[in-house]
């Protein structure tokens, strides 16, 4: 059963640690599966046809790591290398692959939680001369919801990573289609754009905003939105239909943003850039409201 942190406007589902999805992708500190908004749903899943859930994401799950694990490169194969807040995984050729099963020794986790929050400690094991620990607080407002990490580097070896969340979205269950409007408070630049997947050309990409022309059948992807510039973290995303919206705002600027989506799902990710030397911590939050359009 999931734990619920609720109010008379927010709801928020929470698997702890070795609840449900066993995955080697995805932080299992505060698993956040599912979210409402005056009792609408406003949270999705990564595919509706996956043999196993427990495989993959939905709701605001995020991610360490996306494009190298903590220590990946200088571990030998048959090795273990870290991924944050999961545990060890075991290295089984040269090239990282976030979809790859990778055998598990599961980190070191305790649970605190309150009728408001939920505060999850994950400590890792020291290999190859890194060790962490990570502590997650997920936190329910009035019409809003936060999530506070703490990264304290105890290993010997700097640290070097990304953390972002994948935001698994559906206002009501309605597909993505011209009902969704998605703001960021920055330029887009298409021209700088690492990588541009619209086959149907149903993503539409303005100056600010994205718009759609009717439901794309196939999966979509843009990434490097700002064209590597450091903005400020924060997406707008409105659903005209059910006139909700839904936005993010960290407390740090990005170089990074991403958009990912399908026929049933959008996710606009902020990423946050990790450099940490041995004995020293970051922190850093995230902030997710919700209000009706007047």
């Amino acid at each position: 059963m999931p734990h619920i942190l609720k109010n008379k406007n927010i709801e928020v589902h929470i698997d702890f640690p070795n609840e449900h999805y066993n995955f080697s992708r995805f932080d299992w500190t505060g698993k956040i599966t599912d979210v409402k908004f005056k009792n609408i749903k406003v949270s999705s899943v990564e595919s509706l046809t996956c043999k196993n859930e427990h495989h993959y994401g939905k709701g605001f799950y995020n991610e360490f790591g996306i494009d190298n694990a903590l220590g990946f490169n200088e571990t030998p194969i048959g090795g273990w290398f870290h991924k944050i807040g999961i545990g060890l995984l075991k290295k089984e050729d040269n090239t990282y692959q976030i979809n790859n099963n990778y055998e598990i020794k599961p980190a070191y986790f305790k649970i605190t939680s309150k009728p408001n929050s939920v505060f999850i400690t994950c400590k890792s094991d020291s290999v190859n001369g890194y060790s962490y620990i990570l502590e997650k607080e997920i936190q329910v407002h009035e019409n809003d919801f936060t999530i506070t990490y703490h990264l304290q580097n105890t290993g010997t070896k700097n640290m070097s990573s990304s953390e972002y969340v994948h935001n698994f979205i559906a206002i009501n269950n309605d597909l993505i289609s011209s009902n969704y409007v998605l703001n960021f408070p920055f330029e887009i630049k298409p021209k700088l754009f690492i990588e541009t997947v619209n086959p149907e050309q149903k993503v539409e990409i303005g100056q600010k905003k994205i718009t759609f022309k009717g439901t794309p059948n196939t999966p979509f992807f843009f990434s490097n939105l700002s064209g590597n510039k450091n903005v400020n973290s924060k997406w707008e995303l409105t659903n005209l239909n059910s006139r909700i919206t839904i936005s993010e705002t960290g407390n740090f600027k990005t170089n990074k943003v991403n958009i990912w989506g399908s026929k049933h799902v959008i996710s606009p990710e902020l990423f946050f850039d990790i450099f940490i030397k041995p004995g020293e911590s970051k922190k850093w939050s995230r902030i997710f409201k919700f209000y009706n359009l007047k």
